[in-house]
């Protein structure tokens, strides 16, 4: 049996003394897409700041394909191939499409660092930086401003750029939010057009996409796991029932 693509262990974090992550536990296996789920202030968010090391844990271990992380920066950790989206979109709206790929690619390598690095090394980053637009139909977009695209766009632009550092795991923090029916179609079918090489945890309110999409579920309540386990078994638990479907 392989070993968990990421593998929490007794993880807590506290602000303030107030307790927002509580020995929290749980694993995930290569290829595997996982959905966390809980209501506000669950602190699933929190959790994936601990994951990727935006914050710092005050305890507990986070393994990588065995590889520990608790104790390495943000830009370590993306080297291990780590990715992520945000809740809330980051991108630079001033820029093309086109641009902010270029960026992420640069981000992982050591030429972003060599003032005198040959011109070809950056027109290859924009190769590949079209590519991945075109991957994602974004491709007659590539040279517009950030700030000129829909909304739906620019979600998807978030999730290819992350996908552009071709990460074994990748972290998606509702990627379906504030989007019409529309754009959510799109997105999720990006979601799920995602190849299982990469494994997959994704924070989401649109239950009924987000559930075509994992195959596990986990349920975090003020900050502890309450149910950890198969989509269908955790869907008709009555825990999951009494802290966030409200039945």
């Amino acid at each position: 049996m392989s070993s968990p693509a990421l593998e929490v262990t007794r993880l807590r974090k506290s602000f303030g003394g107030l307790p927002v992550t509580q020995d929290v536990s749980f694993s995930v296996m290569p290829g595997e897409r996982r959905l966390i789920l809980g209501p506000n202030g669950a602190g699933k968010t929190t959790l994936f700041n601990l994951i990727t090391g935006d914050l710092r844990a005050d305890s507990g271990s986070i393994k990588l394909f065995g590889t520990e992380m608790i104790q390495m920066g943000v830009h370590q950790r993306t080297h291990l191939s780590l990715a992520r989206t945000y809740q809330i979109i980051t991108l630079f709206n001033k820029d093309t499409l086109l641009q902010n790929v270029v960026l992420s690619l640069m981000g992982l390598s050591p030429t972003r660092w060599n003032a005198f690095s040959k011109l070809m090394s950056y027109q290859h980053f924009e190769q590949e930086a079209l590519r991945v637009l075109t991957l994602v139909g974004l491709d007659r977009a590539a040279h517009r401003p950030v700030s000129d695209v829909a909304y739906g766009d620019k979600r998807m632009l978030e999730i290819a750029m992350a996908m552009a550092q071709k990460p074994k795991l990748l972290l998606l923090d509702e990627p379906l939010a504030g989007l019409s029916k529309e754009e959510r179609v799109r997105v999720s079918g990006l979601v799920a057009s995602i190849p299982r090489e990469t494994t997959v945890v994704m924070i989401e309110h649109d239950m009924d996409t987000a559930l075509e999409l994992a195959e596990k579920l986990l349920v975090l309540h003020y900050g502890k796991v309450i149910v950890d386990g198969d989509r269908d078994d955790v869907v008709h638990d009555e825990r999951t029932k009494e802290v966030y479907l409200g039945s």
